[in-house]
């Protein structure tokens, strides 16, 4: 069976690195220091742990239920094949819309500080639009030259990361870290789930599993291994980029923060290599993303989750699912902030992860799971989801109507689309 498996170990645990260390860290970072302040990297801390715990789950379920169709399929074998699931594979394709948005308006923001003018908002959408347009393009043309490039890409960010932290260790100002310079105990938390959209990359091994050899043994150590060591490396980030760098300076240039953190160790030419870096990994993270997202439309809609029209693929493409997921995806990137694309994209990931997590409990005697750590799982991702949307109720109401809209939209679609439309469901066949 092993013969048609062709991804070893460590190609495993490079597409859940690729997949957690994409656009995220660039964009969310300065959105981590606004509210955590010198407590940044207990912020991805406690992130980190949700995502580490939830891996449990993913790589429970992925060696029982080997399949492309990864989080889709594990929620429909818990919960059955229904309304429930359906709307709730449609929030996880379009979070995967609102992660392109983030990450096209992160190119946009470090893209700006190449510009004289970098403030105009006329060019911010410029990018921004571009950021979306060229890599859905490159998806119709060549879906191969995604995939087979991201490998490189995800080398090239590991490596920069690294060089940043090496030579701005000695730069660091222990006094930044000090509680002295900590946001409140519920802003330090409430950081660390805005930013969760960072590190949800690791369920992408899932897609893999049923090309990953020696999957009994391979698909929890991919897990475990790729998040462990984002886990350190983002923790790292934060102490070195809060502990370089003056508050007020970070804040002033909290959507470029990582190339003003590279500027005291390497100078100017850092600034430029970081947003040089930044416009690479997010342009690639937007690719693939389209590359994911279009075949997962491309499932449901085999499902009768989605439109007939998003199932129909010309030499392998979906360009239907494409051209969607880009009219969409350049709606809400040019119309959301920041601030609430990443609230919107933490909140939708958080609430599928606690859903996954409730399914591997659901499922455990089958997967012979760890009951306590599967309900520590649902436990601390349900937590997670409150604090930020509680959090946020009071600070950026319209980020939550956003988020509430779809999940209304979702069911309000499946019941219409998926009973009245279609008729019926199909059985799952992957």
């Amino acid at each position: 069976m092993d013969k048609n498996r062709t991804i070893g170990l460590l190609g495993a645990i490079s597409i859940g690195v690729g997949g957690m260390v994409g656009g995220g860290i660039f964009a969310v970072l300065g959105e981590a220091v606004s509210l955590a302040h010198g407590a940044t990297a207990l912020a991805f801390l406690f992130a980190g742990i949700v995502a580490l715990l939830t891996s449990y789950s993913y790589a429970k379920l992925s060696v029982r239920y080997q399949s492309r169709g990864g989080t889709v399929v594990f929620i429909d074998n818990a919960f059955n094949h229904n309304i429930l699931t359906a709307s709730i594979n449609l929030i996880l394709w379009l979070s995967y819309l609102v992660t392109i948005s983030l990450y096209a308006v992160a190119f946009a923001s470090y893209a700006q500080t190449f510009f004289p003018d970098n403030k105009s908002e006329i060019l911010k959408h410029v990018l921004i639009s571009t950021a979306i347009i060229l890599p859905a393009l490159i998806n119709l043309l060549s879906a191969s030259f995604v995939s087979k490039s991201e490998t490189y890409i995800v080398a090239i960010k590991i490596i920069l990361l690294i060089i940043i932290i090496v030579s701005s260790a000695s730069f660091v100002d222990i006094q930044r870290l000090s509680p002295l310079h900590w946001g409140s105990n519920l802003s330090i938390l409430t950081a660390g789930m805005i930013i969760f959209v960072a590190y949800e990359g690791f369920e992408l091994i899932a897609n893999a599993a049923a090309d990953i050899k020696n999957p009994v043994k391979n698909l929890p150590r991919a897990f475990y291994l790729s998040v462990s060591f984002v886990f350190v490396l983002y923790i790292l980030i934060a102490i070195i980029t809060v502990g370089v760098v003056s508050e007020d300076k970070l804040i002033l240039a909290k959507d470029y923060a990582l190339a003003i953190a590279a500027q005291p160790a390497l100078g100017h030419a850092g600034f430029v290599i970081v947003s040089v870096a930044a416009l690479l990994a997010t342009f690639s993270a937007i690719s693939a993303t389209f590359y994911g997202n279009a075949r997962l439309g491309f499932i449901l809609a085999k499902e009768g989750e989605l439109p007939e029209k998003l199932d129909k693929e010309m030499r392998d493409i979906p360009i239907y699912g494409i051209s969607i997921i880009l009219l969409l995806s350049l709606i809400i990137a040019n119309s959301i902030n920041l601030t609430q694309i990443a609230i919107i994209a933490s909140a939708g990931f958080l609430l599928i992860f606690f859903l996954v997590n409730i399914s591997a409990y659901k499922l455990y005697k089958e997967l012979n799971a760890n009951r306590i750590i599967v309900i520590s799982s649902i436990i601390t991702s349900f937590l997670a989801l409150i604090t930020l949307l509680m959090y946020t109720y009071k600070t950026n109401y319209h980020a939550i109507l956003i988020f509430a809209s779809f999940i209304v939209v979702s069911i309000l679609f499946e019941l219409s689309y998926g009973v009245y439309i279609r008729g019926h469901f199909f059985k799952r066949d992957y």
